[in-house]
């Protein structure tokens, strides 16, 4: 379970103080999809942020499975990210001079898993998003949607328990994009992850189970397929 409780982020200080987050507050359950949904500039990749813990809001709480994020070092932040986290974002980030094995490779590397397991691991990551057949082909070859079908397999090779996506499809034409998101939601309802995409796409979050609207900043409200208002 996540609970993001009174979350307050601001940028800037005096006459320049920005609040990008102000009193946010929601639970996500184990296992939910998950939409953070509103205009650019709204705070939802801001929210992102904060709750994996890649910014640091100056006030609330972000529990996760009982810890507060938020009270942990910044080296044990670090380590619990690359240890329960991953992440796919809009512009790829895939080491073109690298070989796919080696793209999906690098985070099981990090985490020091010995190399057969590595071996195991990254073949079944890129037969999962059907780019087996790429193993041994350099990322700058690939066409845009294998790109990012290439760092989905990167960033579930480790087995996150979150997995978070910044507008995963927002460099990808209509059809190439339903096959990533087909992609993402095949790894959350497989391994029972939790799956929170950051989309200003309706459709997109329709397809989650819930939905955060985020308006300026603020929660508008928080909407579930099956019970309508869950906040």
């Amino acid at each position: 379970m996540i609970e993001v409780k009174k979350i307050t982020k601001t940028y800037g200080d005096k006459k320049n103080r920005f609040t990008a987050l102000s009193d946010v507050s929601f639970t996500i359950p184990d296992g939910a999809s998950v939409a953070i949904v509103g205009k650019s500039g709204s705070g939802k990749s801001t929210l992102m942020h904060a709750m994996s813990g890649l910014d640091r809001p100056q006030k609330g709480e972000i529990i996760i499975d009982g810890r507060d994020i938020l009270q942990m070092s910044q080296a044990e932040v670090d380590g619990f990210r690359a240890r329960e986290m991953s992440f796919v974002f809009q512009s790829f980030f895939v080491q073109g001079n690298e070989t796919c094995y080696e793209n999906v490779s690098l985070p099981l590397e990090i985490n020091n898993v010995d190399r057969g397991t590595r071996a195991e691991r990254v073949k079944k990551a890129l037969e999962a998003v059907g780019l087996e057949e790429k193993m041994k082909s350099k990322a700058k070859n690939l066409s845009g949607g294998q790109k990012q079908r290439l760092a989905i397999a990167r960033a579930i090779v480790d087995e996150p328990k979150i997995l978070f996506a910044d507008e995963p499809t927002g460099n990808l034409d209509t059809a190439t994009g339903e096959k990533v998101v087909e992609m993402l939601f095949d790894y959350s309802r497989a391994e029972g992850a939790t799956l929170i995409i950051v989309t200003h796409d309706a459709e997109l979050a329709a397809k989650c189970d819930m939905q955060v609207r985020i308006v300026d900043g603020k929660v508008e409200k928080v909407l579930g397929k099956k019970g309508g208002k869950n906040a």
